[in-house]
Parts: C-alpha cells; structure tokens; sequence
C-alpha cells in the first residue's frame, strides 16, 4: 500500500439496484483469496470525504453520483498481499446519475498500475457467505 504504519482515511460509496449491489472485484495471491468492496478511494488532504467520494467515482469509471447520503464510519484494520493496513471509512450510500450504468455487467477500469473490474453482485452472495465482501461490517448497512 506504500503508506506504513499511516491511518489512511476513504470514501467508499454503496450503490445497490434491487437486489445487486455495484462493487470492485479484488484479489489477495498471497491468501488465494477474491474478495469484494464498494468503490472509492483515499480522501485527499483539505478534501471533504463526499468530494473524494464524487471525484473517485469519476476517476475510476467516468461516473457521476447523486442521493449521496452518509451512512457510518468503519474503522478496517486489515491484511493485504501480506502487509498489515488500517483505514478509516467515511461509508456513503449513493446512485449512479446515469441510469446507463445500472444496465452495464461489469466496467474494466485502470487503478494506479493495476486494471480492476466493478461489477453488479447479487447481494445475497454476500449474505450467504459465499462471496467475500470487505469489510464484512458494510453488509450491514446494505
């Protein structure tokens, strides 16, 4: 993550239609493990968290947000690729301004170097504990 031993703080934005809900697909070599999240990213400093949340969304996948309402803080202290993190989340619940979105499969987008896919899941994979959402304590503000 290149930020050691640091707190980063993110906005993250649930965006559901029916019962899917609109996610980034991720993956850990070192655990073999796939794993889910809400898109958006870091909070930049002098940034509000709903500002990096609208400007993340862009970044990532040209997309415009509306309804943006706050839901929680998730404190997430975690391991990735083998390197500890914590984050503080700033968890947002949203809609995508365009409707074309709720009709897309899946979007390939570039984050950093590596290429990502967002992805509508059925949520009740999540639920069941078949697919892994991170953190585990967003599936309760879904």
């Amino acid at each position: 993550m290149g930020n050691k031993n640091k707190i980063r703080v993110i906005a993250l934005g649930i965006i559901r239609h029916g019962d899917r809900l609109f996610v980034s697909e991720g993956y850990d070599a070192l655990k073999e493990q796939t794993f889910y999240r809400a898109l958006g990213g870091g909070v930049e400093f002098g940034e509000s968290s709903m500002a990096a949340l609208r400007r993340e969304f862009h970044e990532e996948i040209q997309a415009h947000l509306t309804n943006i309402y706050y839901l929680a803080t998730l404190e997430n202290i975690f391991t990735y690729q083998g390197e500890p993190g914590h984050e503080l989340i700033q968890l947002y619940q949203c809609d995508f301004r365009d409707r074309e979105f709720y009709e897309r499969e899946s979007i390939l987008f570039q984050e950093k170097k590596r290429k990502k896919k967002a992805l509508w899941v059925d949520i009740a994979r999540f639920e069941s504990g078949e697919l892994l959402l991170v953190p585990e304590r967003c599936l309760a503000y879904l």
